[in-house]
């Protein structure tokens, strides 16, 4: 058994954003994955990185410059296109956007390089978390390994092996379920489909369900098919899922159906759950959460700023509070839980915008809305 004084659950963008900010104050902490590598899987798709939360914390992180150099440029353009492929809107991408654009898995690569050798412990599947009395706990994983931790972090994502034991809480399916397919080399394999997509983001979206794509670097797109179903509606093999899901969008336009039609990926099913609104915890010693492990919601655009946020925000307060990991903690959880608390409403509603009685027209108007100027103050 080895002793950890931080130990951190998960490899993702919380988690590392933690690990790194403390390393910047010279505080060592050692993240655990489950994944064998860094390059076991893929990491998602783009991500508009906010100014108030994840620009932020990457500031804090020191890792600006790297950031600024994987943004994907012309990727805040939007169009949202009627089933038929008619334009209801378009929003270019003219650099005066403030949340550029950038592929998870290059901010996440940003964020590895960024830490000192055996920081992260891949192979590393938790199997057992344990209190063994004053804030200590010991973790046993899935290789036969153990450890104790002086201060336990819980980065694991919406299906927290750390979560029970601050919260009897867990994830209920909302209802509406995404389903990922890509196609590749698309300007020269799938040229009408590529126009309609565009240089960014792309939304088709009727009550209940919708297509929605992403240009990403290397002439890909990056498709999410968002259907109000049941969870059990997409049990089903690729090949029968591919066919039940075009047939949701028979009669809409060839180069928008192709997106689900036509994917050189097998679609991938991500059922979209979230906790309890304005989840919380009483003080538990010596852990706590960050990220979808803290506040699983709905997708919004706030998830992964939010995670990297609170990373930042939980290793400063370990910083201001040398030696006294408690008032570390609750000074961190107090800020947490009234700033997840109000994002909870945002996630419902734009779920609501993009598939509720209103689609597209309220995201039409969410977009025109944001696009017009800010009114000067006195």
């Amino acid at each position: 058994m080895t002793t950890t004084p931080i130990a951190i659950i998960g490899a993702g963008l919380g988690g590392l954003t933690l690990a790194r900010v403390l390393h910047v104050h010279g505080i060592p902490a050692t993240v655990y994955e489950a994944d064998p590598s860094a390059a076991s899987r893929a990491q998602g798709g783009q991500l508009d990185i906010h100014p108030e939360d994840g620009q932020r914390a990457l500031a804090d992180a020191g890792l600006t410059d790297q950031f600024r150099a994987i943004i994907h440029q012309g990727a805040e353009a939007v169009r949202v296109l009627a089933p038929d492929g008619a334009p209801l809107l378009h929003v270019p991408d003219d650099g005066r956007a403030t949340r550029p654009e950038v592929l998870r898995g290059d901010l996440r690569r940003v964020l590895l390089d960024s830490l000192p050798e055996g920081t992260v412990r891949w192979g590393h599947k938790i199997t057992d978390v344990h209190p063994v009395g004053d804030g200590r706990h010991r973790l046993s994983f899935a290789d036969g390994s153990t450890t104790t931790t002086g201060l336990l972090v819980g980065a694991d994502g919406a299906w927290s092996r750390v979560r029970p034991l601050l919260s009897d809480a867990r994830p209920g399916y909302v209802g509406t379920t995404f389903v990922e397919t890509y196609l590749h080399d698309v300007d020269a394999r799938h040229p009408a489909t590529a126009r309609a997509v565009g240089e960014g983001a792309m939304y088709a979206l009727t009550p209940g369900k919708g297509i929605v794509a992403h240009r990403e670097a290397g002439s890909v797109l990056h498709t999410y098919v968002e259907l109000n179903r049941p969870a059990d509606w997409f049990n089903a093999d690729a090949t029968s899922l591919t066919r039940r899901i075009a047939a949701e969008f028979d009669g809409w336009a060839a180069p928008l159906t192709a997106l689900t039609t036509e994917g050189e990926t097998a679609p991938v099913a991500r059922r979209i759950h979230t906790l309890p609104d304005g989840h919380r915890w009483d003080r538990v010693p010596g852990a706590t959460l960050i990220g979808d492990a803290a506040h699983l919601m709905p997708p919004s655009g706030d998830g992964a700023n939010l995670a990297m946020f609170d990373g930042a925000e939980l290793a400063k307060a370990i910083v201001a509070h040398p030696g006294d990991t408690e008032a570390a903690l609750t000074a961190y959880e107090e800020a947490l839980f009234p700033r997840g608390a109000a994002y909870y409403a945002d996630a419902r509603d734009m779920l609501d915008i993009c598939l509720g009685d209103r689609a597209p027209h309220a995201l039409v108007d969410l977009f025109r809305n944001a696009a017009q100027p800010t009114p000067s103050q006195p």
